[in-house]
């Protein structure tokens, strides 16, 4: 499989969990992977991993908050590897407590990641597409932000917050030949996945009750995701844009 050779996907938050996981994917489909995260011994370690494998893969590390890091990331990523052809928004951060139990502090720094982080990138690789009018943007966002979630409510708003930006620039750019659309993951066992059970009174109990919850019994694993996000990256995806897909064993089955 070679749709991607020669061009060049940007993966926020991959060095680690899904999004490690659908650089891999990208990478076995021929493509040039952009290994964005702000921890860039794990954004190495993910490159090392496709490289060793064969693939092509170079690490940057990129705090997305911060947008005079986010334009760097950006040029160099280019300037090494190619024109931007694939942006995937993966990175997130969530702190796992009711909402009267959360404070101002922890407000500011979810909606920094999870939702200013991928305003950053937007502005700074989309005009690249524009002027090149083409692009395929996928945006990793949550069920809890269909559903809603106990435990993560600013967390829920910020992803709720991406769904309809996404929409709205699937708007505003689909005449520059760019699709945006979303995937939805549902309980994922990733890092995040593991904070959030520590704020259970019994994890374990936790992981039983998802597991009897989601119809096809059992908690989701990163490589569950890769396959619906290369989709909305791949030419089979080429009319479809502004679209929401969970990928959630059933949990959520939101029209």
């Amino acid at each position: 499989m070679s749709e991607f050779k020669d061009k060049t996907i940007v993966i926020t938050g991959a060095g680690r969990g899904i999004g490690a996981a659908t650089a891999r994917r990208f990478a076995a489909a021929g493509g040039r992977v952009a290994v964005f995260d702000r921890d860039r011994s794990a954004a190495e370690r993910t490159a090392a991993e496709i490289r060793a494998g064969g693939g092509m893969a170079r690490s940057y590390g990129c705090d997305i908050t911060e947008r005079a890091g986010v334009e760097a990331a950006v040029a160099a990523s280019e300037a090494e590897l190619g024109p931007i052809a694939v942006l995937v928004n993966n990175a997130g951060w969530d702190v796992f407590r009711p909402f009267l139990k959360t404070t101002p502090a922890d407000w500011e720094r979810l909606i920094a990641i999870n939702l200013v982080g991928a305003l950053h990138m937007h502005h700074v690789v989309l005009p690249l597409m524009v002027e090149r009018k083409s692009g395929r943007i996928v945006n990793v966002a949550s069920d809890a932000a269909r559903v809603g979630s106990s435990g993560e409510a600013v967390y829920a708003a910020c992803k709720a917050g991406l769904v309809a930006f996404s929409k709205t620039l699937a708007r505003e750019h689909a005449r520059d030949g760019i699709t945006v659309n979303v995937v939805c993951p549902g309980p994922t066992a990733t890092a995040l996945f593991e904070e959030y059970k520590k704020g259970a009174n019994n994890p374990e109990k936790l992981v039983e009750a998802f597991r009897r919850a989601i119809p096809l019994g059992r908690v989701g694993e990163p490589e569950d995701l890769p396959g619906a996000i290369v989709f909305f990256a791949s030419e089979a995806a080429a009319y479809v844009t502004g679209q929401v897909l969970s990928v959630s064993g059933g949990l959520t089955m939101a029209g």
